[in-house]
Formats: C-alpha cells, sequence, structure tokens
C-alpha cells in the first residue's frame, strides 16, 4: 500500500510537521529553498550549538519536516535520510557540492558558512556576540531528499 501523496501547505499532515527553516528569511533563504524545490540542495549543514541553545534535538533518519519560504508558506517536505555530527574540519567536499550552493572547494563552503555563522543575526540567534568556529566546532551534517513540492 503506497502513501497518499500530500495535498498542499494545509494537508493536516503537512501543518503537523516541525518546519526545517534554511537561514533567516530573505534573499539567501529565497536561493536555499529554490535549490531544495529545484533537487540540487540535498544536504545542509547546522552547528550543534544552535541546536542546544534552541533545545531542540538533532535531526534523525525518516524525519519530515515542512520548508518555509521567507514569506512563511510551507513550500515542500523534506525526509531526513542521513545525519552525522562531525568537527568543522571534517566536513567533506561532497557534502558541500550537495547543499547546492555551487561551492567547488571547501574553503569557498568554509569561507561562506564562516561569514553566516558570524552574521549579526546568527550571533543574536544563538545569544553570544562573541561566538566563533574553528575545525573544532561540531556541524551537524544532513543529508536530506525532496518528497514534496507544494508550490
Amino acid at each position: 500500500m503506497s502513501e497518499q501523496p500530500y495535498t498542499g501547505p494545509d494537508d493536516p499532515r503537512v501543518v503537523a510537521l516541525t518546519p526545517c527553516e534554511f537561514a533567516f528569511p530573505g534573499p539567501l533563504r529565497d536561493q536555499l529553498v529554490a535549490a531544495v524545490l529545484s533537487g540540487a540542495k540535498t544536504s545542509t549543514t547546522g552547528l550543534v550549538a544552535a541546536y542546544e541553545h534552541e533545545g531542540e534535538p538533532l535531526p534523525q533518519a525518516g524525519r519530515r519536516a515542512s520548508v518555509p519560504d521567507s514569506d512563511g508558506r510551507t513550500v515542500a517536505v523534506i525526509e531526513t535520510v542521513e545525519v552525522r555530527v562531525v568537527p568543522l574540519g571534517e566536513v567533506d567536499l561532497q557534502h558541500a557540492i550537495d547543499e547546492g550552493e555551487d561551492y567547488e572547494t571547501l574553503a569557498g563552503w568554509r569561507a561562506a558558512h564562516e561569514r553566516f555563522w558570524s552574521s549579526p543575526e546568527m550571533l543574536a540567534a544563538l545569544d553570544d556576540p562573541g561566538f566563533t568556529v574553528d575545525d573544532s566546532t561540531l556541524a551537524v551534517l544532513e543529508r536530506f531528499r525532496l518528497v514534496a513540492d507544494l508550490r
């Protein structure tokens, strides 16, 4: 017996899902959500420190999440297929490429992520204006698949 497809963002099964928010509302989120919807983005990176600060559990394989756009509209459902926690210095190039943001080198991926993690929005979200990352900072590497495009 196959699963019934989601009927849209108001489907009770979608409404019940925890949102997976990529970046903060604005141009970067719009870019990342578009990459999810196109299939170009199949991985993402978070910080263990952010999950701990929010008191949220780390994602686990099999978890489904709704994906909101910058206007708060649910536009997709994704399913986590793999989660790894590694020191930032051990992130591999394939993970960076699979983030769907045209990274060709780990150095480029790292520079972009360090800019995001040191942004005023992120430092405010962590309640830590002095927060910094280094090779030992624990990162949550999540691989996912697009389950439903709800646009």
